[in-house]
Parts: structure tokens; sequence; C-alpha cells
């Protein structure tokens, strides 16, 4: 039984990766596989808990459900209400407070803004909203497809060094930090430099091959047009409300010492009481669009989904005692916390960094490795940029190769290597820092 559940869960990790050949969402798969690997779990609980009789081993695998489903339920709200904020300023044209401000066609200007735009805009939201946001942009900005191409895969690096830093920015460090394996302001000093220097390669090796000026797009189709003018005021005012929001879940955290994801349920209703406000005297048309019941229906439901089904299959796995064995065997042949977060770092980008991350955390306890040490930075960092190396390591990669239709082949010639290169010197930053 215990290769039996290690099988059912490599098997569906298989098809997860495979999304796009054999054609069946990877959210379905995911929660087949985390259903499927707490069945092997219970129906094996004489091999995995022989030493508790029958009644008490089902109450046991039972309570590890449940708990292991508190912790992912903070995860999963935290992410839903992030996304709700963010999807209200999308519809409230907020986002062009800071795009229509970018005028520049030189190549190397233009690259530079982009690229720390997205670092710091990722760090706020996170890298999959920056770089959908980012992607739309760059429809508006830039005709040529390869110098689309060559942008949105640096864009993809700097979204990636900008979610590793912040608490808020990558899916991993939010499970990092409200695990309790890092505090806010410690991954934000410790992490800020060795991200910065993950992107700054790159961006300068690309700096020197790139000349001239970009050819200006002709799409005339305004992403977030509506068939109505949005105002400024509302642009402005539902802008720095949510971002705002967001930006306040650390601080929340930090005087209540209450779980982010009330931060940010605090921050949504928040903004949706001001939009309920702004929109009581609109028309039909636009309280239509602009309503929350409108907004709600643009949330990527199938990705909450997914990580539901991933983390309670990481769960199965934990309960059961795989992490543990994987967790000696790693500290058998590799003893410096460098080569094991490097050996992360670089899976990551083959597979989703969530369940390497989720597998990371049940493997070692805090015991251990204690919040804020080395460990678990070290962690943050190379799972959230190793994704950068392959454009299917990391959700943002996947969300700009759809929507821009890059080529992965194209990608892994023209960009994978610069993205190596800077989560090498990004690690040897962090090496030299502490």
């Amino acid at each position: 039984m215990y290769l039996t559940l290690l099988a059912v869960f490599v098997v569906g990790y298989f098809f997860i990766a495979l999304e796009h050949t054999v054609k069946i969402d990877k959210a379905a798969t995911a929660l087949l596989t985390g259903t499927l690997c707490w069945v092997v779990y219970i129906l094996g609980r004489d091999v995995f808990i022989a030493d508790m009789p029958g009644n008490e081993s089902i109450h046991f695998v039972t309570e590890s459900l449940r708990e292991n489903l508190g912790e992912i339920a903070e995860i999963l709200f935290f992410l839903l209400g992030a996304m709700t904020i963010v999807e209200i300023i999308d519809a409230h044209e907020g986002f062009s407070v800071i795009t229509d401000r970018i005028k520049t066609t030189n190549r190397v200007k233009l690259l530079w803004i982009l690229c720390l735009l997205t670092f710091f805009l990722s760090a706020a939201l996170d890298n999959l909203t920056t770089a959908i946001v980012m992607s739309a942009l760059l429809r508006k900005l830039i005709h040529e497809k390869r110098d689309l191409w060559m942008f949105a895969g640096l864009l993809i690096i700097a979204a990636n060094a900008g979610g590793a830093w912040s608490p808020i920015g990558d899916v991993t460090t939010i499970m990092l930090w409200i695990g309790g394996q890092v505090t806010a302001m410690h991954i934000i000093k410790e992490i800020f430099l060795p991200s910065l220097v993950c992107l700054l390669v790159p961006l300068t090796i690309m700096s020197f091959r790139f000349k001239g000026d970009i050819a200006k797009s002709t799409e005339i189709d305004d992403v977030y047009s509506h068939g109505f003018e949005v105002s400024n005021f509302d642009k402005n005012l539902v802008f720095s409300i949510g971002i705002g929001a967001l930006l306040f879940v650390p601080i929340f955290k930090t005087i209540t010492h209450l779980p982010p994801f009330m931060g940010v349920l605090l921050g949504l209703s928040l903004v949706w009481i001001t939009t309920e406000i702004l929109h009581r005297n609109k028309t039909i048309e636009e309280k239509k669009t602009l309503a929350i019941s409108n907004v709600l229906r643009r949330i990527d439901t199938p990705s909450i989904l997914f990580f539901l089904g991933i983390l309670v299959a990481v769960g199965a796995l934990q309960s059961a005692g795989h992490l543990a064995d994987i967790s000696r065997l790693l500290d058998a042949n590799f003893d410096s916390i460098y080569a094991v977060n490097s050996i992360i770092g670089i899976l990551s980008s083959i597979v989703d960094n969530v369940p390497l991350v989720a597998g990371t955390m049940g493997m070692y306890s805090l015991e251990t490795y204690p919040p804020d040490s080395d460990f678990w930075e070290l962690l943050a960092f190379c799972a959230g940029t190793g994704g950068s190396i392959l454009i299917i390591g990391s959700a943002a990669g996947v969300a700009i190769m759809g929507i821009l239709k890059i080529d992965f082949m194209w990608y892994l010639k023209n960009i994978s290597l610069l993205a190596f290169i800077g989560y090498i010197a990004g690690i040897l930053t962090f090496m030299i820092v502490n």
C-alpha cells in the first residue's frame, strides 16, 4: 500500500504535467489524485499505522485529513480573496493608471521599465496576476512577434523573481508565510537582494543584445473596454484601495496575529463596499458590468481547485510518512541546505512548485529548521525563481505562454539559459549575504 499511494500520486502528477497533451484539465486530475491518495491511505491504514486498532486508526486518518484541510483552507481563502480584489481593480480599468504612463519605444528603456514594474508589482499582487496584466500591456505596446516574445520571456523572470521576496507574491511564499516558516519582514529583508540579482543579471545581458526602437502595436481594442468609459476618479479610487488592501495584509497579521486570509477578507469587504457605494447612481449596464457578481465570474476557479487537489494529495503523502522518508534520503545524500534547495528549484522548472514546497514543508519540521532560518528563505527563493528556467515551470510562465502563444522550444532556446544564469546568481548572492 505504501508503493500504491506513491504510484497514485506519481501517475496523477504525470497527467497533470501532460494536461495539454491528454486534453484533461489539471484541476480535475488534481482533485481525483488528492481523493484517491486519501482513499488508499485509509484502506491501507493497517500498514501505515499498524500500532492502532481499527476504529482508532480510522479516527486518526479522518482527523489528519481535517487538520490538513484546515491548513489548506487558509491558503485557498487567501487566494480567492486576493484574486477577487485584483479582478475588481481590472474591471474598473484600474491598472491603466500604471500602463497609460508608459510612452517610450526604445527597446532597452522599455525592457527595463516593464521588468522593474513587473518585479515590484508581482510582489504587491502575485506573479500570476501580474503576468496576465503585463501580457495585456505588451500586446498594446509591441507589434513584432519576436520582440513580443523576448519581452515576455524577461517578464516571466521578473514576475517570478518579484514574487519570491514578498510574502504575498507567490503561492509558495504564501504557503511558507501562513505555515509559519517565514515572517513577512524577514523574508523581504533576506530575499530581496538575491531576487533583484536574479532579474538584473539576465536583464543586463539582454540590454547588450537589444538595440533601436520597437514597432508600435496596431491593436486598437482596449483590453479593459466595457463599451462605456469608467471615470478617472473611479479608476484611481478602486486601484488605490485595492492595492492598499493587499499591501495592508502583512501589517494586519503583525498587529492582530490573525491568519493572513482574514486580512485579505477585510480588504475585500472594504473594496466591495466602496464599489457598491460608487455605483449607486450608475446605469443598469454599468452596474451589471462592474458589480461584484460579474467580477466573481472571472475568478480563475480551476486554479483554486487545482491547488486544493494537489495540496490534499501532498497532505496524504505527509500523513502516510512518505515525505519523512524522502527527508531522510536527502539528508543522507546531501548535507547542505544549498544543495537541497537548488535541486528543489531546478525541479520546480519541470513540475509545479506548489507540491514541491508543500512536500518540503511536510519533510522538515520547524524543530529541524526554525522560522526564518536560511533553509526556508532559500526554499522560497529557489522554488519561486527556478520555475523561470522552463516556461511551463511557473504559473506566470504558463499564463503568458497561453496568452501570447509562445512556443516552448523557442523559450528553451532563447530564455532558459538567461533564467538559469539569473537563478544561480541569486543563489550565490544569498550565500554571500548570509
